[in-house]
């Protein structure tokens, strides 16, 4: 009975290891998190493959990202450019574009902006 019970409580750890693999092989490989730390409220957010004419969809959606917040922004398994392109727009529209990321190095982004000078630490 004992050799039984260890059986089973071996086949659901297996299950459960299983589920948590496959969970963690659907992100991209060029995840990453972005630190606001530019003194202003993003609006808008773009991330697009540096070979891409097109910014495509706001990230971001309807929310916005306040000054000192993160967000953490997923890429699909198939996403295979290894350089990209972020943009930032604010609330009366001004953007700052960051070119040639490769966000398969990169983990976290934090944008700063002081004086008319944007710039971001990379990790």
């Amino acid at each position: 009975m004992n050799n039984f019970r260890r059986a089973r409580a071996l086949a659901a750890l297996c299950a459960l290891s299983l589920l948590l693999a496959s969970a963690a092989f659907a992100q991209g490989k060029q995840d990453f998190t972005l630190h606001n730390a530019t003194g202003v409220e993003i609006h808008e957010l773009y991330v697009s493959p540096h070979s891409s004419d097109d910014w495509e969809e706001d990230v971001l959606g309807q929310d916005t990202l306040p000054d000192g917040e993160s967000v953490e922004i997923h890429f699909s398994r198939r996403a295979k450019p290894k350089l990209w392109d972020l943009k930032v727009v604010d609330k009366e529209g001004n953007s700052i574009t960051w070119e040639n990321l490769n966000l398969l190095e990169i983990s976290e982004v934090t944008l700063h902006y002081k004086n008319g000078k944007a710039w971001a630490d990379l990790k």
